[in-house]
């Protein structure tokens, strides 16, 4: 078994525990490790499964911002690769949400490519969840504003993988069928 391989499998146990209590906000409340799998399966198609630092940043993408894992953490289990690339998709907790938000359409351009295909791949996760299992509680409106603010979120990512982009592409155009 080949190095890549055991430290793969050892992020997507990582992230199972570290989101072990998490659900997904939709209707159906999904296990959170649905969401991070789905990402990495994304980049795992999307690249051919030629770059583990990537699908590794996949499955943990939302460990800093979401569970009590720390850099060092990620560092000491994973390397620094995989430990800079998670803390490059990660927002600023302590930032209002609408900051947050704004903050990622504006800095994405500037992210490594690995990022932004990181980022390509978890939008459309997201609008997937949000047509399969809208989140509880969410008018119209909300659901709406997610859609576009996704695609001006990822405006900056395109260029770099075809069949990412096209997964998005599909994703978005299926969110807008329902919410635009």
């Amino acid at each position: 078994m080949s190095t890549d391989l055991i430290q793969l499998t050892r992020a997507a146990d990582y992230a199972a525990r570290q989101h072990i209590a998490q659900r997904r906000k939709g209707e159906r409340a999904e296990p959170y490790i649905n969401h991070l799998t789905e990402v990495a399966a994304l980049l795992a198609e999307a690249t051919d499964g030629s770059d583990v630092v990537l699908l590794m940043g996949g499955l943990l993408h939302d460990t800093l911002e979401d569970t009590d894992a720390t850099h060092e953490d990620l560092v000491e289990r994973f390397g620094p690769e995989v430990a800079a690339l998670v803390a490059e998709v990660t927002d600023d907790k302590s930032l209002p949400k609408e900051e947050r938000k704004r903050l990622q359409i504006e800095k994405t351009a500037g992210k490594s490519r690995r990022a932004k295909l990181l980022k390509l791949a978890d939008k459309t996760s997201n609008l997937r969840g949000l047509v399969a299992s809208p989140p509880k509680g969410w008018p119209q409106e909300r659901l709406r504003d997610y859609v576009v603010w996704a695609h001006d979120v990822v405006r900056s990512c395109r260029g770099l993988n075809p069949r990412l982009e096209a997964a998005f592409d599909a994703a978005h155009e299926e969110a807008s069928r329902h919410y635009g």
